[in-house]
């Protein structure tokens, strides 16, 4: 076998090495402190929407929101996976309140019709989570053309928030939680190529649209802010957690295998955002384990870059113009 690749093999097998120790160490004799689902309060007459949940972090959270007393909305593109969710919730919580809607992020009409549809079903809203995503798809583009992460995980977002904000300013104390990643990191605002026109390039393109996630929730907090509005926006990331979201990645048995915590671990930063009284807006909440690739949630780490204002004033002029839904300007 080639040297290099050995060295390679051994460096990957010390780093988890060293990755369970710290791990271990970090968390001797803290269970007591640990925050779990079970501390979720009554969520009885809370109504909530999680984008993409019959799979994955969505699917986890939606279950605990349903199991919590929640009318919890599962907004889904793909409705037969979205009927399966629902029905494996109903078997864990037969009681659950459930309703199944069609929502697909990469059509800004879907967005329109699912807005309208909750506009006429429910007079308020308290709590939305903004979880759907795609991660490092093969180049495709959204039914207005954007590059589809971008497209999806932000702009999509960005214009479901907008339209649903009426309803989540009627109740005191509604929560915006935008889903980002540790991939933000890495990610940089290309305004001269957003849509990925000039070059594609996968891990590039999604590291953007997880930093203009981050970016997006710290804005919307400030534009709200600014307004004396009472809605808190906050942001989870789920670490490094098992799901269906990493199809795309190169070797992700492997890496979920040796790395990975499970869903229901993952969702937990989601969670705690959506629901923990000590949640103050523009926070970003993500695992306690080193690097934040998984363990309890805490305080994340969040990039120089995410929290420039300016940069994101400008995010969300283009993001305005590229959506046609303006608000909070």
């Amino acid at each position: 076998m080639n040297r290099k690749l050995l060295g390679g093999i051994a460096a990957l097998l010390a780093g988890i090495g060293i990755y369970k120790y710290i791990r271990a160490k970090s968390t001797n004799g803290r269970s007591a402190e640990e925050w779990m689902a079970a501390n979720i309060p009554d969520l009885t007459g809370k109504v909530i929407i999680v984008t993409g949940a019959n799979s994955g972090i969505g699917f986890e959270a939606a279950k605990v929101f349903a199991a919590k007393g929640g009318n919890v909305i599962l907004a889904c593109r793909n409705t037969d996976k979205g009927q399966s969710a629902l029905n494996a919730i109903k078997e864990a919580t037969p009681d659950a309140n459930l309703t199944l809607l069609p929502l697909d992020l990469a059509s800004l009409d879907s967005v329109t019709a699912f807005s309208q549809q909750v506009a006429q079903t429910w007079d308020h809203l308290d709590i939305l989570v903004n979880n759907a995503g795609v991660m490092a798809p093969p180049l495709s583009r959204t039914a207005e053309g954007f590059e589809m992460q971008f497209g999806t995980n932000h702009l999509g977002h960005f214009a479901l928030t907008g339209k649903l904000l009426p309803l989540l300013e009627k109740p005191d104390d509604a929560r915006i939680v935008v889903v980002s990643s540790l991939a933000h990191r890495f990610g940089r605002i290309n305004f001269s190529d957003l849509n990925s026109e000039k070059r594609y390039l996968r891990w590039p393109a999604y590291a953007q649209s997880k930093l203009a996630n981050l970016m997006f929730a710290k804005e919307l907090q400030r534009r709200l802010q600014k307004q004396g509005s009472r809605v808190v926006t906050c942001a989870a990331h789920p670490g490094y957690s098992s799901t269906e979201l990493q199809r795309y990645v190169p070797g992700n048995s492997l890496f979920n295998s040796l790395l990975s915590q499970t869903q229901a671990q993952g969702c937990l930063p989601t969670l705690y955002a959506a629901t923990a009284p000590d949640i103050k807006g523009g926070e970003y909440i993500g695992p306690d384990g080193f690097f934040e690739v998984k363990g309890n949630p805490k305080r994340a780490y969040s990039t120089k870059r995410s929290n420039d204002a300016d940069t994101a004033d400008r995010l969300w002029q283009v993001s305005e113009k590229l959506t046609q839904v303006s608000y909070l300007s």
